[in-house]
């Protein structure tokens, strides 16, 4: 299935819901979409490490040299950071936001200036480590740090991982929500 980004020229930020059982295909649709458009991609990872996310890219052809990482999971099962992983930044924990943010915004520093998107791959994955009410002030956060710097930035959730009032939250923070289990002709409602 194909994504329409319809607006992300404009730095436009969305949400985009996904099944659970879809999440893994509805990622890899996200990134060949964003790096068939000439898009530099930053994957922040807390649903799957970067090695498997990796894999995954390289296996469906996509361009790997404009896609890099924000690792959340890896440090944190395997104790360590692996070597010979110069395009990703490893963070200690999913629960660890502070270092998160060190992260997003050094690497949001060094893309100034280029066609640049941030990938939050996934948001559903968090609740397991943070409470909600953390998570939207950290959404929050770097929703309006993309827009300060104008960068697009595209959050995946499960749709029904998240508690309503989270949701909602989320869905204030960006410009359009995406549904990505719902027909074409559904989904254009969906669009902000």
């Amino acid at each position: 299935m194909s994504i329409d980004l319809t607006g992300i020229g404009q730095n436009r930020l969305f949400l985009v819901l996904s099944s659970a059982e879809r999440l893994k295909q509805n990622n890899l649709s996200i990134i060949r979409t964003l790096t068939g458009q000439g898009y530099r991609v930053v994957v922040i990872t807390s649903n799957h490490p970067s090695a498997v996310l990796k894999k995954l890219y390289a296996a469906e052809g996509i361009e790997m040299g404009r896609v890099s990482f924000i690792d959340t999971i890896t440090k944190y099962a395997m104790g360590r950071v692996p070597e010979g992983q110069e395009d990703c930044r490893f963070i200690s924990s999913p629960s660890n936001l502070t270092d998160l943010g060190i992260a997003i915004t050094e690497v949001l520093n060094t893309l100034s200036g280029e066609k640049a998107c941030l990938l939050f791959d996934s948001i559903s994955t968090l609740l397991i480590y943070i409470p909600s009410t953390n998570i939207s002030k950290f959404i929050h956060f770097i929703t309006s740090k993309l827009r300060l710097v104008d960068t697009s930035g595209i959050f995946l959730a499960v749709e029904k991982g998240l508690d309503p009032l989270l949701l909602t939250q989320l869905t204030t923070y960006v410009d359009g929500t995406i549904d990505m289990d719902l027909s074409p002709q559904a989904e254009e409602g969906q669009k902000g």
